[in-house]
């Protein structure tokens, strides 16, 4: 999270509320659950992780970092001409990248993709993919779930990243999408709700997905858009919006704080 505000700070844009939402999630799957080798970032049979959110970027490159895919140096140059941290995932210029992302709505397909490729190959990896509530009201969305649950995609575990807030606002003033969970069960998914900041809820979810047979998962995570910082929780307007310096290093030290505890 720390990685998340000063970056975007530095590039005086960016998304730090979605980024810092999936923090956790995201910190999971790569610290923990995903099969991967950042000295290997093409190695057969690694699990796959699909941005569909990819607006999400910083969190994202955050975690590469971390796991020494590309050197930290490179955070400081999110968003600057010719960087390979560019405000949306490219697969092209960054290794650990799977797919470009950033048309909403769209990665669910992809994964969609990914999932049978390692049905027909014979492999057994796993694909993951995030996506937004509010990416949600995006119609391509419903017919990757329509999809997935047809061809029996049980190697597929989707999060939403439900924080209720989207760049215009209120997402069930928008375009509400809820019950989400009555939803996916209709579509033929596999539904597990957790709070999206619980680690261990994080866990169990996710060993409940790989013990799911004959159907993808999806885990509808609780939580809260600008997570970890107090002045940008719950608050639309940081959706999109690079924080000031002054705000930066007051939410580095809220961050602190937490660490320490």
């Amino acid at each position: 999270r720390k990685d998340i505000v000063q970056m975007i700070c530095k590039a005086k844009s960016g998304h730090p509320g979605g980024s810092l939402s999936a923090a956790d999630i995201v910190t999971a799957l790569y610290f923990s659950e995903m099969n991967i080798d950042p000295k290997n970032p093409k190695m057969e049979g690694r699990d796959r992780f699909v941005l569909s959110k990819g607006h999400a970027a910083p969190v994202l490159y955050s975690a590469l970092a971390e796991r020494g895919y590309f050197d930290r140096e490179l955070l400081d140059t999110l968003r600057a001409y010719g960087s390979p941290l560019q405000g949306h995932p490219d697969m092209k210029k960054l290794p650990g990248i799977e797919i470009s992302t950033g048309s909403l709505g769209q990665g669910l397909s992809v994964a969609n993709g990914m999932a049978l490729a390692a049905r027909m190959s014979g492999e057994s990896y796993r694909t993951y993919v995030l996506m937004g509530d509010g990416e949600l009201q995006e119609g391509q969305v419903w017919e990757a779930a329509m999809s997935a649950a047809h061809f029996k995609l049980d190697s597929i575990c989707a999060f939403i990243d439900s924080n209720n807030l989207q760049i215009d606002g209120n997402v069930d003033k928008i375009m509400g999408v809820e019950p989400l969970d009555k939803k996916w069960e209709a579509f033929g998914w596999n539904v597990i709700v957790i709070d999206g900041h619980n680690f261990q809820e994080i866990f169990d979810a996710l060993d409940k997905a790989k013990e799911t047979k004959g159907q993808p998962t999806v885990i509808i995570a609780k939580t809260v858009k600008g997570k970890g910082v107090s002045f940008m929780e719950n608050v639309c307007g940081f959706h999109g919006v690079a924080p000031t310096c002054d705000e930066t290093e007051r939410a580095i030290v809220e961050l602190e704080r937490v660490s320490e505890i």
